[in-house]
């Protein structure tokens, strides 16, 4: 039986007594009493009483730990990110495994360059490629500085000095670096600062190096070295919607699209934004090929090896020049295509012909047109405030209307040194956009124009002395017009901006002369002519009111003449039946206050017209009908205007009417758009027969007509 067995601690300890029973031996063969051993394990008491002791002390510890404030220790711990099977990140504070300290360090910092080389992605090869390196040599930085003047995105004075793979600005500037290397004014320690550097480049980028040379000399290139053909700051020759285009390249990369694989460059050319000259984003793209390709075959290439360099820049820029003309208003002549954005879809570009008188202005154009303004990067100096203030509407000294005999807007005489600006230079007119923006008086839209395809308009010199009305009234009209351009600053209301405009009402029948009367005012004046109809204001009232405060604002910048046809539609006199048309006629009264243009007004209905609108015209002139002696007028008019398509002959030339006839076709009573009609189609009916314009074939189209002299 066990005895028990007791160790007495020092005074202030507790007293431990371990008890050790050893188990009876089974043996057979032998008696029936066990052996029982007693041992005192005095080594198993103390550990006992030693980690109870720690256990203590670890509980107080941890209760200081929990007293100390959050964040008040001046240090830091580094986590290392860990996911699990699903990609769940969390944060740990051992790092993961097989994770290595940084290679970089003070020991590093010692050599000149540091090369990083890793393993090629996909690829089975164990040999190891230059990923970058890093220039810490204070020596090369002196050097490298030179040689990377002007470089995009090199700065070669920071701490790091880092180059990637492939190293492009290496191969571009490769010529310089070769210079820099056979320098001799360099001290020993830099020129071997440099032989070691070349070393490594050269190296690398021997074969790459060699390939360009080659390229250069046979002008062609494949489509994975196509990027060394490209130095950031070169002249690009490239496209913008079809037409060349010339532009300086930033920087450029390969890219994946969905229609396959192309090399894109960042480029930018000068563009007028309404306000401003500055470089926009002219961005090419070269899509992969097969082989190599000579450079003139490529979407975009160096100007510099066009087949007639020479040639090529001399033409853009010439129409540098003329797009540089174009800052500001202007009224063009334009026969070609031109691009404009539905308003339906902004973002889509559309072609469409266009054979129309045109009014140049990117002011108007970036406010009609939000989604599709002109991005200026950069703005140039030489062309803010002049250009805006030059070609802003404003008449000239000797009572014209602001524009000269070519449809240009007369200079301002203002002599501030604020608005002067000094020509575009060489460089600037090469790299000029070959669009203009604008409004196609014809189609009725904001289009896109080509410098090439706009014109001089070519006036009717004849068209106001054709108009068939009394000489007093055509001498008013002109006056009143005339005189509204040159001195609508002149006379002002109570309320400042108010009334300085001008209203002319012209009533009458149907083809008596209303339209013409102000399209040949606006062409007397050489100014736009901007004819306004119920489609371009709408039906509602706060739709009409946009639009029309839209319109009245354009047409006053270009100093145009504003036709509203067949006005009783909007003028109608208000009811209290119809609060929707009572709304659209107060819009037109307010506005029209403010306007600040020459506005004719025609109706057939003058009767009808809302008596508000009296007392805001300034001239009312009702045309009679047509008698004898405006008929004969109008035939003769239209009769000095025949062609003969086949003879190439014009005028009186081409017709064979005599007076007597003429006379006898007055005595019809025609107004003035059918005697047109059936000049028109006799004109057509001698064309066919090769024949001059003669009164059988009047007369055959008055009898098909059902009309008989």
């Amino acid at each position: 039986m066990a005895e028990p067995m007791e160790r007495t601690k020092s005074s202030g300890e507790e007293t431990a007594s371990v008890v050790v029973v050893s188990r009876p031996e089974s043996d057979t063969g032998k008696g029936d009493n066990s052996t029982a051993t007693q041992a005192t394990t005095e080594e198993t008491s103390e550990k006992a009483a030693t980690k109870e002791g720690e256990d203590k002390k670890s509980d107080d510890e941890k209760k200081k730990e929990d007293k100390v404030l959050v964040g008040t220790i001046a240090d830091s711990i580094d986590l290392y990110a860990k996911y699990d099977e699903n990609g769940d990140r969390s944060w740990s504070s051992s790092p993961p495994d097989g994770v290595e300290e940084a290679a970089e360090n003070e020991e590093t910092a010692k050599y000149a360059i540091l090369a990083r080389k890793k393993k090629p992605k996909e690829s089975d090869s164990k040999n190891l490629v230059l990923d970058s390196i890093v220039v810490q040599s204070p020596y090369l930085k002196t050097v490298l500085t030179e040689i990377f003047d002007e470089y995009p995105g090199i700065t070669t004075r920071v701490s790091r000095l880092t180059f990637h793979a492939p190293f492009e600005c290496f191969v571009h500037r490769w010529d310089a670096f070769v210079a820099a290397k056979d320098d001799t004014q360099y001290d020993e320690k830099t020129r071997e600062h440099i032989a070691f550097l070349y070393k490594v480049m050269h190296n690398e980028l021997q074969e790459t190096i060699r390939l360009r040379q080659d390229y250069f000399e046979q002008k062609v290139v494949s489509w994975d070295h196509v990027w060394t053909l490209f130095p950031p700051g070169c002249y690009v020759l490239g496209s913008k919607a079809g037409r060349p285009v010339a532009a300086r390249f930033d920087d450029g990369g390969y890219i994946r699209t969905q229609c396959g694989k192309q090399y894109q460059l960042n480029a930018q050319c000068i563009d007028w934004d309404g306000n401003d000259m500055g470089w926009t984003d002219c961005d090419q793209r070269i899509p992969q090929y097969r082989g190599v390709r000579p450079f003139h075959e490529l979407p975009c290439y160096p100007i510099d090896y066009h087949p007639e360099p020479d040639k090529i820049k001399e033409v853009l820029k010439a129409r540098g020049r003329v797009f540089e003309g174009f800052a500001g208003f202007h009224y063009k002549f334009y026969n070609g295509p031109a691009l404009y954005h539905p308003e339906t879809n902004p973002d889509k570009t559309r072609i469409e012909t266009v054979q129309s008188r045109i009014v140049i202005d990117g002011q108007n154009w970036e406010k009609s047109n939000p989604e599709n303004m002109v991005m200026l990067n950069t703005v140039l100096h030489f062309s803010t405030k002049a250009v805006s203030r030059r070609n802003s509407i404003s008449s000239d000294a000797s009572g014209g209307s602001g524009y000269d005999a070519q449809g240009e807007q007369q200079p301002d005489t203002t002599t501030d040194d604020e608005v002067s600006r000094a020509p575009m230079t060489d460089d600037q007119l090469l790299l000029c956009s070959p669009i203009v923006r604008g409004y196609s008086l014809t189609n009725k839209r904001w289009m896109e124009f080509f410098v090439d395809k706009i014109d001089e308009i070519v006036f009717n010199d004849k068209a106001f002395d054709s108009l068939v009305l009394q000489e007093e009234h055509k001498e008013l009209i002109l006056a009143f017009a005339q005189s509204q351009v040159k001195y609508k600053h002149a006379f002002d209301d109570i309320i400042s901006g108010k009334g300085k405009g001008i209203i002319m009402l012209l009533s009458g029948g149907p083809g008596i002369g209303k339209t013409l009367t102000a399209e040949s005012v606006a062409e007397e004046m050489r100014v736009p002519l901007y004819i306004m109809s119920a489609g371009d204001l709408g039906t509602e009232a706060r739709e009409v009111e946009e639009n029309l405060g839209a319109i009245l604002g354009m047409v006053a910048n270009w100093n145009a003449v504003l036709l509203l046809d067949e006005c009783d539609v909007f003028l109608e006199a208000r009811t209290a039946q119809d609060m929707e048309r009572n709304r659209i006629v107060g819009i037109f009264l307010r506005l029209l206050e403010y306007y600040q243009g020459c506005l004719f007004l025609t109706t057939n209905r003058v009767q009808s017209m809302d008596p508000a609108f009296q007392s805001r015209i300034h001239l009312a002139i009702e045309y009679p009908p047509l008698d004898e002696a405006s008929r004969v007028a109008i035939w003769r008019g239209f009769l000095g205007r025949t062609v003969s398509l086949r003879r190439g002959q014009r005028g009186d030339d081409a017709h064979e009417v005599t007076a007597d006839e003429t006379a006898q076709l007055s005595k019809l009573e025609l107004n003035g758009r059918q005697i047109k009609n059936v000049l028109k189609m006799a004109n057509l009916l001698s064309c066919q027969k090769e024949e001059k314009l003669r009164f059988e074939h009047i007369r055959k189209v008055l009898k098909v007509e059902g009309r008989s002299l």
